[in-house]
């Protein structure tokens, strides 16, 4: 199944100027803000001046003088111009605090009044400039911003140099920008050399696809399918002006192009990228339409097109700038794709149909061949379209679903009505390979598309199915579907088996009900069965073995067994929903790591051999649990991002993705990145009606909250897990692994008796299941409990039992983190025991902020041997009202003279958690600092 909805950055990181810049907006910033200067550079339309405003306006307020400028090409031969952009308002200002040679120079400079020139009183100005910048600084701060420094008149230019390089201390910075195009750095670095020492040089590149589908988004370009913004993509070179003006001229197009045509190129961008074209001859200008037609265009494809000139023609080209190739080489590429992408669209229609007619023979590749074919021939051709589908099944056996859709598209539209196969049903076949690929919005419309034109039940079944297939999770949404698709299918085995599936998923997902859904995949593998449907019968057969490895059911590994018995299909084998990986589920949740991640690793190498997207998502994921689980939380954080921004660019499982990266932030990454996440898988499993996802997500939240010390709001968390899984009947506590945390929270918070209940009913489970890493964690929270009702010795015994265990099962994060405990209980007790064991595990693990917490417990010498117990309240604070929990304990041991570090190794939560709690005290007090709590305390005992 599929997810289709956008998983957003937070609000506070989406402005334009930091999409896809995040890190070096944050570098910039941090350079400005220790005094430093910085030039920004890179090609034309790349976001420069974008990044570089936001930039003047977070620091313009420091400063206390703004001195802007901004050149153009027209005026850049107008000497002092860009000075007296600078300068010219501040004048008045500094000019009596100058020297009279240097005051009569520069005035001379900036009004035009004289004979100033460089040759003339070139020492006077220099000085004048260098004397006037310090002058302002003497009052505040000075900020100066150019954009388009490579407009900067010569003379403007060389004053600015002088002085940059001679300010030393004064506290003046510099905000530059400068065009740089490919990779020549000559004018770079000549402008460089006229800014301060100091500069940070911040070279902007291209954005991603899925920065630049955010950017596009962000300017209400919301409608665009994701095959067409990976054309954007594609066309714009990641360029966000390129990519903005091609969105603009897609929302006023009316008319969204078809598979195999190019994108709409606004005149604006043609102007701009073909400037030079009116310079080439006409046969070289029809040798490069050629070359912007092929896939790979090469001297030897241009020559077998019939273009006999290519290399005299290319080498012009080359001259001019158009084509970033040497003469003599074999490949032709465009300097830049835009360049490609308007020459075609420049191009009438009837030169473009006689460039692919040429290329339809010369291209090596039958797929290029038949593509080109297409797109010279006009109108229906049975022959076209046969070559056409050949094309496409070759594609799809390559693993290039996406190019698989647009062929059958193309097949399609040159088959008559009653052509063998039917136009719609090879729009149904491009409709699936979209959906493969991961274009959901594409192969929605095609769907939609085939229901308002066939009366064939076959086709419309297979339809309804490919419609209920992009609405992923969010099968609330599709209801109304069913019944129409159950009517199409009449009494049709296959038909039904079809539509029952899918039924399946409706009530697991949005009825949260493993009884029905177990008997409703029980009864389509019995009807594909009937109708000698192997493909579904196998589908069906793993979808049932997958709910009754969440229900704990006895009958798993007897259905995994008959699920992959043979005859098998290959399309089964490595699917996300097939019986490959219900034994992977298997595996992972029995304890067996190495069988689960070899098992998971070869289905990923297979689905990105075949092309197959929505798969990879999945096994992606599968892969990142299994090294999470392992203890290799780098590796997991790196493969859970992959996934997750592959969920994001297609669509596809993005709250199952949001969630394992939330996991693996809090693992090994950033805690308040999990709790970003995990908050939007929450908010957005909710939304779709996503039982199951309801409570992945929440015991996602849960176990960030649980990290970053917030263990009251774990609890809240937690609890609500529990309350769903059991109402969705699901018993396997390896499926979310969540219980030892609720346990672990609930001692912490004081409420032991409910932490005794979550692990005894969940130890019972567990048993009964085998599932020795789910014991071994709940021996170490119960130790946690009874260390909090002062059995110490039977602590220290249960978690050196539990260590052990989850050692020898290699669960290395759990290990690291029953060393963990037993270090606070023993604290001050040298062995292998001590907080240095506990830091070596996490740091083979790569566990940041596990690794933090220990050095924080290290660093406060001492801890409560009873950790999870609440902190007692002094009595001045009982009557302050409207404090948490969490912060009444801080306050009291803020009472107690604890420094922050102190109060994080007590209560088992960060240093920036205490100062954030801290922080709330005050406001809620009333009160200013720490010595206020112990006044305001004070104050109260002796009333």
């Amino acid at each position: 199944m599929t997810v289709r909805r956008d998983f957003k950055e937070p609000a506070r990181c989406r402005p334009d100027q930091v999409i896809g810049r995040q890190e070096l907006f944050t570098a910039a910033r941090e350079q400005l803000g220790r005094g430093g200067s910085v030039l920004l550079h890179g090609p034309a339309g790349i976001g420069k001046s974008t990044v570089l405003r936001a930039l003047a306006g977070e620091y313009g307020g420091a400063a206390r003088t703004v001195l802007r400028c901004s050149p153009t090409e027209s005026e850049s031969h107008l000497p002092f111009l860009a000075l007296a952009d600078l300068l010219g308002l501040v004048l008045d200002e500094v000019s009596g605090r100058l020297p009279t040679a240097q005051r009569t120079a520069l005035e001379s400079a900036l009004t035009g009044r004289g004979e100033s020139s460089l040759q003339r009183d070139g020492l006077a100005l220099r000085l004048a400039v260098l004397s006037a910048l310090r002058a302002l600084a003497d009052t505040g701060p000075v900020l100066v911003v150019a954009d388009d420094l490579q407009w900067l008149d010569p003379a403007s230019a060389e004053l600015l140099g002088f002085a940059a390089r001679r300010l030393g201390d004064t506290p003046v910075r510099m905000l530059c920008a400068v065009r740089t195009e490919g990779e020549e750095y000559d004018e770079y670095d000549r402008h460089l050399r006229m800014s301060p020492p100091d500069t940070l040089a911040v070279r902007l590149g291209p954005l991603s696809r899925a920065q630049m589908s955010a950017l596009l988004d962000h300017r209400g370009y919301t409608g665009l399918p994701r095959s067409t913004v990976r054309d954007i993509h594609r066309t714009s070179g990641g360029n966000a002006l390129f990519a903005l003006e091609l969105g603009r001229a897609l929302a006023e197009n009316a008319t969204p192009p078809r598979p195999g045509e190019p994108l709409p190129v606004p005149t604006s961008l043609r102007a701009l990228v073909l400037n030079r074209l009116e310079m080439l001859s006409e046969e070289a200008r029809r040798t490069l339409l050629v070359a912007s037609a092929g896939a790979r265009p090469t001297l030897a494809l241009l020559h077998a097109a019939g273009r006999a000139n290519a290399e005299a023609e290319t080498a012009q080209a080359a001259g001019l700038g158009l084509l970033a190739t040497e003469p003599e080489g074999p490949a032709v590429r465009f300097a830049h794709p835009m360049i490609s992408a308007a020459l075609y669209a420049e191009a009438p229609a009837h030169e473009r149909r006689a460039a692919h007619a040429a290329l339809s023979t010369a291209a090596s590749d039958p797929i290029e061949r038949a593509r080109h074919l297409a797109l010279a021939t006009t109108g229906t051709d049975p022959e076209v379209a046969a070559r056409l589908a050949e094309a496409g099944a070759l594609a799809r056996d390559r693993g290039a679903p996406s190019m698989a859709a647009q062929l059958s598209l193309l097949a399609a539209r040159h088959t008559p009505a009653d052509g063998a196969p039917s136009p719609d049903v090879l729009r149904l076949e491009a409709a699936e390979d979209a959906i493969t690929a991961g274009e959901l919005d594409l192969a929605r419309d095609i769907a939609r598309e085939v229901l308002a034109r066939t009366a064939v039940p076959a086709e419309r079944v297979r339809a309804w199915i490919a419609v209920i297939e992009t609405a992923g999770h969010a099968m609330a949404e599709v209801d109304s579907i069913f019944p129409q698709a159950l009517a199409d299918a009449g009494d049709d085995p296959k038909l039904l088996a079809l539509v029952h599936y899918q039924l399946t998923w409706r009530a697991l997902l949005v009825e949260g009900d493993f009884d029905e859904a177990r008997g409703e995949a029980a009864y389509v593998a019995e009807l594909a069965a009937r109708a000698d449907d192997r493909y579904t019968e196998l589908m069906a057969l793993a979808f049932q073995a997958q709910i009754e490895t969440l229900m704990g059911h006895p009958d798993a590994p007897a259905t995994i067994r008959r699920a992959l018995q043979e005859p098998q299909d290959p399309r089964v084998a490595c699917h996300h929903n097939g019986a490959g990986y219900s034994r992977f589920r298997w595996l992972i949740m029995s304890d067996q790591l190495p069988e689960a991640r070899a098992a998971v690793t070869t289905l990923l190498r297979e689905v990105r051999r075949h092309g197959w997207v929505e798969s990879e998502v999945h096994f992606l994921r599968g892969v990142a649990e299994t090294e999470l689980h392992s203890g290799h939380c780098g590796r997991a954080l790196d493969l859970a991002r992959e996934s997750l921004r592959l969920a994001r660019d297609t669509g596809i499982g993005e709250v199952a993705s949001a969630v394992l990266t939330s996991l693996a932030e809090a693992a090994g990454g950033d805690v308040e990145r999990a709790l970003t996440l995990a908050r939007e898988a929450v908010e957005h499993a909710e939304e779709d009606g996503d039982q199951m996802y309801v409570s992945r997500a929440l015991a996602a939240l849960g176990h960030a909250q649980l990290v970053a010390g917030d263990t009251q709001a774990a609890v809240r968390s937690l609890r609500r897990v529990r309350e769903v899984e059991q109402g969705l009947g699901i018993t396997d506590p390896a499926r979310g692994r969540w219980h030892g945390d609720l346990a672990e929270a609930l001692v912490r918070t004081g409420a032991v008796a409910e932490a005794q209940d979550v692990i005894d009913v969940t130890r019972a489970h567990a048993l009964r299941l085998d599932r020795d890493s789910v014991l071994a964690v709940l021996d170490r929270a119960e130790a946690l409990l009874r260390a909090a009702r002062g059995e110490q010795e039977a602590a220290v015994a249960q978690l050196t039992s539990a260590q052990d265990r989850l050692g020898k099962l290699g669960y290395g994060l759990e290990e690291a983190r029953a060393a963990f405990a037993l270090a606070q209980l023993r604290s001050g007790a040298p062995g292998p025991t001590s907080y240095e064991e506990a830091a070596r595990l996490f740091r083979r693990c790569r566990a940041l902020p596990w690794l933090r917490r220990v050095e924080a417990a290290a660093a406060a010498g001492t801890v409560a041997t009873e950790p999870a117990a609440p902190v007692a309240t002094p009595d001045g604070l009982d009557g302050l009202d409207g404090l948490a929990s969490m912060e009444r304990q801080v306050a009291a041991l803020v009472m107690e003279g604890a420094t922050n570090r102190e109060i994080a190794a007590r209560l088992f939560i960060s240093v920036k958690t205490v100062e954030a709690t801290l922080t709330r005290v005050y406001r809620k007090l009333g009160i200013r600092s720490r010595v206020d709590i112990v006044r305001l305390a004070a104050g109260r005992r002796t009333t």
